[in-house]
């Protein structure tokens, strides 16, 4: 499941065509559903339990550990998981720190 500030669901074909834009999509599932699941092609992993610390990061460690541009509080951003209810959580944390 996806969530997003704008639209609380998003098809999978939404996010493809978010995905041509310059969205950054956050995948919070824990690393082990990554390696059994399978990877969303063009997102980044950060762990819900990661989250808060990530997005308070130093841009350059953020880069550093993630291998991405740390996005600003105005950036674009998608949260998934498996269910809903972590991006769901996701997306609050991130509004929380002030992310729009």
């Amino acid at each position: 499941r996806l969530c997003a500030g704008g639209a609380p669901s998003l098809s999978y074909q939404e996010l493809k065509d978010l995905k041509k834009t310059n969205v950054l999509h956050i995948d919070v599932r824990e690393r082990w559903e990554i390696d059994r699941f399978g990877k969303i092609p063009a997102s980044i992993n950060i762990p819900l339990g990661e989250l808060v610390e990530a997005l308070q990061m130093d841009p350059m460690e953020f880069k550093e550990q993630y291998n991405q541009k740390m996005p600003s509080k105005s950036d674009p951003v998608v949260f998934s998981c498996l269910a809903g209810t972590r991006s769901k959580q996701a997306l609050s944390f991130a509004m929380s720190l002030g992310f729009s």
